[in-house]
């Protein structure tokens, strides 16, 4: 089953979801549109679709699924009318700012029979889910603890226009925190409850790069969260999510069982290397699956080689429609992010642990056949 898609919002992301979406199977991209005429025409020209006005684009016929790539601000309204115009909707994180917005979209798709996805969807990726298969399989025990880590100090340095970076709706919980959320829920499951203290070391930020080099911006969401999460497994993380940190020597990811420990790489990427320790507390690498999400296909503003397979969870939500089978990268998955997420900074206000209002299952393993059957 082929479904034509339709892309709004042309800034930079877009590229990587043009370039990587004929990698699957069932996306056929029909158009794209922008508030700015220009910058659709641009991106249309430069991967073979057509530029439309967003009203345009969203009253097509030949356009299934719309892929909103707007600014975190108003992604609960563009995903909106992407619902309203009778379309299936997939979204760029974070989906909404608030719970409430989340569960108006809930209902509008449920009203309508539609679908909502929405990344990120790196947990889909041959490192995560090999991470995944480990834990299931009981080789590490039981997960009892363990913490993860978002260290560095904010895209300022590199992004052109990064003023957005720190407004309410992104920071580092709200910009990152989706990638380390979504993988602890693929890993462990739903969020119990959480509590956090939050700060922010400047109120400015100075842009690094491109045409508003040296221009201040403010910050206006707090830019360094250290949160603790209760998972309904029992399991306790301690997540740590700083953009006022220069320099540190923290691993992404590690997870501490009952048998073992799993030290797992960034999940902001598909790929990366596992390694495990046992009960004698020796380090070894584990010896990658043959994942095709875990393929290099690409390579890293640094020039590294890396696997990205974006627009899988939008692959895998088009076959799902067909097959009438679950989401991987659900509403009610992302829906719980935002809970964790928008409770953890609600804890960093009001000093108190916040039990989650939402709760979600965790997403169908994606072992290497699964995997494979996404790809053209």
């Amino acid at each position: 089953m082929e479904m034509g898609i339709g892309i709004i919002g042309c800034g930079n992301i877009s590229s990587a979801y043009l370039r990587l979406a004929p990698l699957f199977k069932g996306l056929n991209v029909r158009g794209v549109a922008d508030v700015n005429m220009e910058v659709a025409e641009n991106q249309a020209a430069a991967f073979n679709t057509t530029a439309y006005s967003v009203n345009d684009l969203l009253a097509r016929g030949d356009i299934d699924v719309v892929i909103n790539l707007t600014i975190p601000a108003v992604h609960f309204a563009v995903t909106r009318s992407i619902l309203q115009a009778g379309k299936h909707a997939y979204s760029e994180k974070p989906l909404v700012l608030t719970l409430a917005e989340g569960e108006d979209l809930r209902a509008l798709a449920a009203a309508k029979n539609l679908r909502v996805g929405c990344a990120p969807d790196t947990f889909l990726g041959a490192a995560h889910q090999q991470a995944r298969d480990l834990i299931d399989s009981g080789k590490l025990g039981q997960i009892t603890t363990g913490n993860a880590a978002i260290q560095g100090h904010g895209p300022e340095s590199w992004h052109p226009n990064p003023a957005f970076f720190y407004m309410p709706g992104a920071g580092p919980i709200m910009d990152m925190g989706p990638y380390y959320i979504a993988n602890l829920i693929n890993l462990l499951g739903p969020v119990a409850r959480v509590g956090a203290l939050t700060s922010s070391a400047s109120q400015t930020r100075t842009i690094g790069s491109g045409d508003l080099a040296g221009q201040t911006v403010p910050v206006n969401t707090p830019s360094n969260i250290q949160a603790l999460m209760q998972f309904q497994s029992g399991a306790t993380i301690a997540f740590s999510a700083s953009w006022d940190v220069w320099h540190h020597k923290r691993n992404h990811f590690e997870l501490y069982g009952t048998e073992g420990t799993l030290y797992v790489p960034d999940p902001n990427f598909f790929g990366g290397a596992l390694q495990m320790a046992g009960t004698d507390g020796e380090v070894h690498d584990v010896a990658p699956w043959e994942h095709p999400f875990g393929v290099v296909n690409d390579v890293s503003h640094q020039g590294a080689p890396l696997a990205n397979y974006r627009t899988a969870g939008l692959a895998d939500m088009v076959a799902a429609i067909a097959a009438g089978r679950d989401t991987r990268c659900s509403l009610e998955r992302t829906l719980h992010g935002v809970d964790v997420m928008t409770s953890i900074l609600k804890s960093g206000e009001t000093g108190k642990f916040v039990t989650l209002s939402t709760t979600c299952t965790r997403p169908e393993a994606l072992g290497p056949e699964a995997a494979r059957a996404l790809l053209r």
